[in-house]
């Protein structure tokens, strides 16, 4: 990863230049690349844990009681385990989200940066996988796949994979 190549100044003024208002930059290509290297960084991490620990014991924020029964009063029939973009992108879904993230203004920090989501939650974070989101929507999905089973296949599959590692590294 880039971000790991960066000094200690680097790494401060990039993390200074995340503190300041979107207005302070216009479009500085900086300021996006230490964005999309703190998404990604964040995305890494956010699969990391649901590929380690049984992602239906996970908590990702204190009010995820509330996300998620407000997620789906809201969204009773979005299908979680496999996105469709224009349920997030598209003008009529943007309208039905706004009210939604707009609840958790003052409630989930930061409710409103962005962040990366994956389409199908059976597979990891690629560019073909992976969806611009805002932190409630992330949220709001991942929490519904974690309860409702969707997040299980990647918890399994990590374990198989250990599995198989060490019987071969035992045999071996």
């Amino acid at each position: 990863m880039a971000m790991a190549g960066l000094g200690p100044g680097e790494a401060a003024a990039a993390a200074h230049a995340l503190s300041l208002p979107a207005e302070a930059f216009g479009n500085d290509p900086r300021v996006e690349l230490a964005w999309a290297m703190k998404a990604h960084q964040h995305a890494q991490v956010y699969f990391n844990l649901i590929s380690s620990v049984d992602p239906k014991f996970l908590n990702l924020t204190k009010v995820d009681d509330q996300i998620y029964s407000e997620f789906r009063k809201s969204f009773k029939d979005l299908k979680i385990d496999m996105l469709d973009p224009e349920e997030l992108k598209s003008e009529s879904a943007k309208e039905k989200w706004r009210p939604f993230c707009l609840r958790f203004e003052g409630v989930v920090e930061d409710f409103n940066y962005g962040t990366l989501l994956r389409l199908d939650c059976r597979k990891d974070y690629t560019e073909e996988n992976t969806i611009f989101a805002t932190r409630i929507q992330f949220f709001a999905i991942e929490i519904a796949r974690n309860r409702e089973g969707c997040n299980s296949v990647v918890y399994s599959s990590a374990r198989e994979l250990a599995a198989a590692a060490a019987e071969e590294a035992a045999s071996g």
